[in-house]
């Protein structure tokens, strides 16, 4: 059985929000595609949302707009919502439990950042034995610093995704990745 696990497509990471990313309203529409394939099969989805409670922490604060899913993603009726408080979404989550009561193998990963959340997630579920499978124009990142340098967003999306894909999971577009899901 396969699942959708969308991580993290919050408002603080959008236009006007407290972090935003490169790309966020393209990868959330590309994730609403999946969402929305995933709910016509009656597939399940997993909706993952991040609360900052680290001290000094600036965005997804608990009780605030820009800690809530981004419209485009709104978990529908009996959908799972997981909350975490770490990059890695089966840290300290009722995750890999629900994922197994539902006889999940195989995951579709989604969301943001590429190169924090969805990492984590995706590293963490391959040595957990699920095979995964990453759309990436369906997650999105910004661009970071390394000893000073400037490293652009799609140079931090694409080192990032280039190496999970070289063991952690299969990389396609949402395009290739509906194909997948026909029959």
């Amino acid at each position: 059985m396969k699942a959708l696990v969308i991580v993290d497509i919050q408002a603080d990471y959008f236009p006007g929000g407290r972090m935003e990313l490169v790309g966020s309203p393209e990868a959330a529409a590309q994730a609403a595609r999946l969402l929305f394939a995933f709910q016509d099969k009656g597939w399940p989805v997993f909706h993952v949302r991040h609360e900052s409670t680290r001290p000094g922490s600036t965005f997804f604060l608990p009780g605030t707009p820009g800690a809530e899913f981004h419209p485009l993603v709104q978990p529908g009726p009996g959908e799972a919502v997981v909350l975490k408080h770490f990059p890695n979404s089966f840290r300290d989550t009722p995750l890999l439990d629900l994922l197994r009561q539902a006889g999940v193998r195989e995951l579709v990963v989604c969301g943001m950042m590429t190169h924090m959340c969805v990492d984590a997630t995706v590293r963490a579920a391959f040595d957990l034995g699920f095979g995964c499978v990453v759309p990436v124009d369906a997650c999105a990142t910004r661009a970071l610093s390394f000893q000073g340098a400037a490293i652009p967003a799609a140079q931090v999306h694409g080192a990032f995704l280039a190496a999970l894909g070289a063991v952690y999971c299969r990389l396609v577009t949402t395009s290739e990745c509906l194909e997948l899901l026909e029959p």
